[in-house]
């Protein structure tokens, strides 16, 4: 694991899918875990950090069968999305479902961003490098520098496109100062972010979804 903000450890490089690249991210102040690794690789260094008391998804995609070691290698509670749940608990229980939009015990803000999938939900936290925004695979940055949303032709529906629009409209309100996604291209997944450009980022991502979710 390496640490890729002052507060924030990323663990390696998953490729659980041809084409998909992961990491997932441990917050050391409250040892929280964002996302989920695809392997047990880096569980020694997690442990060697503070373990993990508390692990957050953002969506179903990212529920495997790490999930329950996670559990019962940290006493970890499990934070996911209700919309969710269903399908998260095919590898293990959700201890604390997540509904609505609010500040959580741990300080997490919980942003319903539906659309990638039924319950995907986004988290922002104030850390010492300012506000982090995790995005899941609502929203990512390609290789190129350019912003799209979580939606994929032929897989997703039109009102899918319409949903994730809304919620990206959602993001646009806030100031992050670094947006984090699940899946990535490129490099890397953590990325600083310019205040008078965020909501061009988000305006690009729209206008990559199909025509009805433009407007």
């Amino acid at each position: 694991m390496r640490y890729v903000l002052p507060d924030l450890a990323e663990t390696r490089t998953d490729s659980p899918f041809p084409g998909l690249t992961t990491h997932a991210y441990l917050w050391t102040p409250a040892n929280i875990l964002f996302y989920s690794p695809a392997t047990d690789a880096d569980f020694d260094d997690l442990a060697a950090l503070g373990g993990v008391s508390d692990q957050y998804l953002s969506h179903r995609d990212e529920a495997g069968p790490m999930l329950r070691q996670i559990a019962e290698r940290f006493g970890t509670t499990l934070h996911a999305p209700l919309g969710d749940r269903a399908d998260i608990e095919k590898h293990a229980p959700v201890d604390v479902p997540l509904s609505g939009h609010y500040v959580d015990y741990n300080g997490v803000e919980v942003i319903p961003t539906p659309g990638h999938s039924p319950g995907a939900v986004c988290y922002l936290v104030t850390g010492a490098a300012g506000r982090y925004l995790f995005t899941g695979d609502t929203l990512f940055r390609s290789a190129e520098g350019h912003w799209y949303a979580g939606y994929i032709e032929g897989f997703h529906h039109l009102d899918d496109a319409d949903t994730i629009a809304a919620s990206l409209r959602t993001l646009a309100d806030l100031t992050p100062d670094f947006v984090i996604s699940s899946a990535f291209q490129g490099e890397s997944a953590v990325h600083r972010i310019d205040a008078d450009a965020w909501r061009g980022h988000i305006a690009h991502a729209i206008a990559g979804l199909p025509n009805s979710a433009r407007t």
